[in-house]
């Protein structure tokens, strides 16, 4: 591998600055009032006669989109931000439908659902480390490995989204009391990195996979009813507000190219 190829693999990924992990968490937020709006609203999930299938379309289509972006990404020559973003997105989006899916759709609960996907999440980084011999982050500078990267990205995603399922509702902490867990346990993070030296690669994942439990139950916040503690606004507005912030922040604040992989 020449050294100009591992350059052109880490230009395709951002600065992990502030800014990265304000749009990283609105992201994850974004992933969930946008896959409760097509499954729930669009695909009737939430009326009385649904049948779980709803969630099974809105994964087959958000896993189409998501594979598609993916395709597009280890296509990319270069870092672009909206790509990026879009795969993140796109990633968030279907590990909501798919662990609804799983937790709902084929009634094992929160915790069986937490379980199943988490198996998921180390089977696919078994299959990584199997197959090429790592699965350290700086070993991603091939079509295969990125394959395996985002693979295990979106297997996080849809981990997160029932972890936050379950700390809202089977452990009765509620949305706020969500938000407070995985955001204590974000800044835990933050005091590690500044403070020791424990890997940063490994801090930078548990902060990645965090974020989107931290996202899931602050999306339900926003778009579940009062009586269950939520703000109840629409589906619809509350993802296009965070698709703009998210745009606005690209934007205004554009991001470099990471300068090594992270």
């Amino acid at each position: 591998m020449t050294n100009a190829t591992q350059r052109e693999w880490v230009s395709k990924v951002p600065q992990v600055t502030l800014l990265f992990w304000i749009i990283k968490i609105a992201a994850t937020t974004l992933g969930e009032t946008g896959g409760d709006a097509v499954s729930m609203s669009w695909l009737g999930e939430t009326t009385p006669g649904a049948t779980g299938t709803g969630y099974l379309i809105g994964t087959a289509i958000f896993a189409v989109i998501f594979a598609l972006a993916v395709w597009a990404q280890i296509r990319a020559q270069k870092f672009h931000p909206f790509l990026y973003w879009f795969t993140i997105i796109a990633s968030t989006t279907v590990g909501t439908t798919l662990a609804d899916y799983v937790t709902r759709s084929l009634g094992i609960g929160y915790t069986g659902g937490s379980s199943l996907l988490l198996a998921m999440v180390l089977g696919s980084l078994w299959l990584w480390h199997r197959t090429t011999g790592t699965v350290s982050v700086e070993s991603v500078r091939d079509p295969k490995s990125e394959t395996f990267y985002w693979l295990t990205i979106m297997c996080s995603q849809t981990l997160g989204t029932a972890l936050g399922d379950w700390v809202a509702d089977t452990a009765g902490l509620g949305y706020t009391g969500g938000m407070l867990i995985f955001g204590g346990l974000l800044a835990l993070i933050a005091v590690l990195y500044f403070w020791t030296s424990i890997s940063r690669t490994l801090l930078f994942w548990a902060a990645f996979i965090l974020t989107r439990p931290l996202g899931a139950v602050l999306g339900d916040f926003l778009d579940k009813p009062v009586a269950k503690g939520g703000l109840e606004l629409s589906r619809y507005s509350a993802s296009l507000a965070l698709l703009a912030f998210i745009v606005a922040c690209i934007v205004l604040f554009p991001q470099r190219a990471a300068s090594r992989a992270h």
